[in-house]
């Protein structure tokens, strides 16, 4: 095991010449008289794609950033500045700029910071770095991705799988005088399959995609078979394309399964508990604490501290613990997630939800792992119960509008229910409804909860965060179902 794997606060201060009096005196000139807090986030990041397609590897790219970025804040104000370039210096003009978008005052504090970087738990315990995997392993794994979805059906005529590896390490630094680190491996695999049928009069073609990753070692794409249920997964789902039938329009019954379609809970309901929305009164959910806000059959969690999982991270990006942190307990709301200068403004504790895409962004309260917990239905019960509906496995994009919470989501996979039985396949199916509305809908909740294979990624004001999502089938009733037949 590597020496930064296993200490990140070391890799820090020898790879760049600092010391814990640099990172004090770097402090101290952040903190002004009218300065609250100060941090420092430090980020060295390697990052390699590997791209096949036809067989052929057409992609391969390996990249290396690094940097650190300075935030004070007075009160509801924020200064923020960030440099590419680690040395004191730097630091310090970060620091002095940071100071003054904040406050626009002179001054400095002093500040003694203490190494608290071994934390508590490893959730992703790793011997090789994701990046130090060989590179010709990675190559055998798409080749053999190609060779699995193409023997699926001879109606897949094109494979693309692209496999990417990231090892960040970051630390940071306080004006609480904390410090802690945190090695951070990332492996992402990704199957697109085409479809065609020449057939017919009118010659189609479909697209499938599926995929997935974890922190963890390279080998969990390979335990029994992963990457080749993958691979089976998206040609399956190209396949299925070719005979879906235009989707039908209007009201009706729909019935969400297991895993992915947790993304609908993720955007619809997760982006508006999130704490800044709800201080500045922006959310559909603002001010409502101790309200129901769905059916009692619901309970929605947001969990940071599932071992290996994509969202799961030891500290968040303020070097807050993450934590398993309740949000909707049976239909009643119990809580928002919360980055520190929103708690501090709100009055709360902070839940160890403070994340940036990097180094030169500001940190923003954001989801980790969300979803609902198991209900007491049996799924094949939930089906039999509609009849008529939609059965929605899995979704592509989507939009949602925070201040209503009106959103519109698009199935990549779903068919029609008819008389308690799933039938036909469809496509063009949209999902339109209201965020707050949609949760106390939930007239039925399964017992087959399960959490998506780990491939989601989140947006928030211009920042991507890796992110988890889960939901067992569940039953919505009366939602509006767009579609390109009446």
């Amino acid at each position: 095991m590597t020496t930064e794997v296993q200490r990140p606060e070391k890799f820090f201060l020898e790879k760049f010449g600092l010391t814990e009096r640099t990172l004090e005196q770097t402090l101290g000139a952040a903190l002004g008289k009218r300065i609250d807090y100060a941090d420092l986030y430090f980020e060295y990041r390697v990052n390699e794609e590997i791209g096949l397609e036809e067989g052929i590897v057409k992609q391969a790219a390996r990249g290396i950033s690094q940097g650190v970025g300075v935030r004070a804040t007075a009160e509801e104000k924020t200064g923020f500045a960030y440099s590419d370039e680690i040395t004191v210096s730097s630091l310090h003009l970060a620091a002095e700029q940071a100071r003054y978008i904040a406050a626009d005052a002179a001054g400095s504090a002093g500040v003694v910071v203490r190494e608290t970087g071994k934390v508590s738990r490893n959730l992703y315990p790793v011997e090789t770095p994701p990046t130090e995997v060989p590179i010709q392993a990675k190559i055998d794994l798409l080749g053999a991705i190609d060779r699995i979805a193409r023997a699926y059906d001879p109606r897949i005529t094109k494979v693309m799988a692209t496999v990417a590896s990231e090892q960040r390490l970051v630390l940071v630094a306080t004006s609480e005088g904390v410090l802690v680190g945190d090695a951070r491996p990332l492996h992402r695999l990704h199957v697109t399959c085409i479809a065609e049928d020449l057939s017919g009069r009118s010659p189609r073609r479909e697209v499938g995609s599926y995929g997935g990753g974890a922190r963890a070692e390279f080998t969990a794409l390979l335990d029994g078979d992963r990457f080749a249920r993958f691979a089976r997964e998206a040609a399956r789902l190209a396949i299925v394309n070719l005979s879906a039938d235009e989707a039908p329009a209007g009201t009706m019954d729909v019935v969400l399964g297991p895993g992915w379609p947790g993304i609908l809970l993720h955007e619809a309901v997760g982006h508006g508990l999130e704490g800044d929305f709800n201080r500045k009164g922006t959310s559909a959910f603002s001010g409502r604490l101790g309200q129901r806000v769905a059916s009692e059959l619901c309970t929605v969690v947001d969990d940071g501290t599932i071992p290996g999982r994509r969202g799961s991270l030891n500290v968040d990006d303020e070097g807050t613990p993450t934590q398993r942190n309740v949000l909707i307990e049976k239909g009643m709301l119990v809580g928002y997630l919360q980055d520190r200068l929103n708690a501090r403004l709100m009055k709360m504790a902070p839940t160890g939800n403070g994340r940036r895409e990097s180094y030169a962004h500001n940190p923003l309260p954001r989801m980790t792992n969300t979803f609902m917990l198991a209900g007491p239905h049996v799924p094949e019960e939930i089906l039999r119960s509609v009849r008529r509906g939609l059965y929605a496995v899995a979704f592509g994009g989507g939009q949602v509008d925070i201040t209503s919470g009106k959103f519109v989501f698009s199935t990549s996979e779903a068919y029609l229910i008819e008389d308690g039985k799933v039938t036909r396949p469809v496509k063009g199916a949209t999902l339109i409804g209201n965020g707050p509305d949609v949760l106390t809908r939930v007239g039925m909740v399964g017992n087959d909860f399960a959490l998506d294979e780990g491939i989601g990624t989140c947006g928030k004001d211009g920042q991507s965060v890796p992110v988890g999502v889960g939901l067992p089938t569940i039953l919505v009733k009366d939602l509006t179902v767009g579609g390109t037949k009446g």
